[in-house]
């Protein structure tokens, strides 16, 4: 797991949770940090501006994404994916 992606993502997230960076930890899902559909839609935006990639979710069907959302963790190992995915 690259730190740089994993440490930009918690502060994307601890931004839409309005807490500290340090107060989000890997193991948490959203609902856990607080962060509704609406934070979650501003996270995607933001993740992939960031990163320039494009995140395969659909706001209105999340359950139908390929895009792991599950836990903080679960988010950066999906972001590196899809950066991997860009590169190759």
């Amino acid at each position: 797991m690259s730190q740089d992606v994993k440490t930009q993502i918690i502060e994307i997230i601890a931004e839409q949770a309005v807490l500290d960076p340090a107060d989000v930890s890997m193991d948490q899902s959203l609902d856990d940090l607080g962060i509704d559909s609406l934070g979650l839609v501003e996270s995607i935006f933001a993740i992939e501006e960031t990163f320039d990639i494009s995140v395969p979710f659909n706001a209105n069907e999340p359950e139908q994404s390929d895009f792991d959302i599950s836990s903080v963790a679960a988010i950066v190992k999906a972001v590196e994916n899809l950066i991997a995915d860009q590169k190759s």
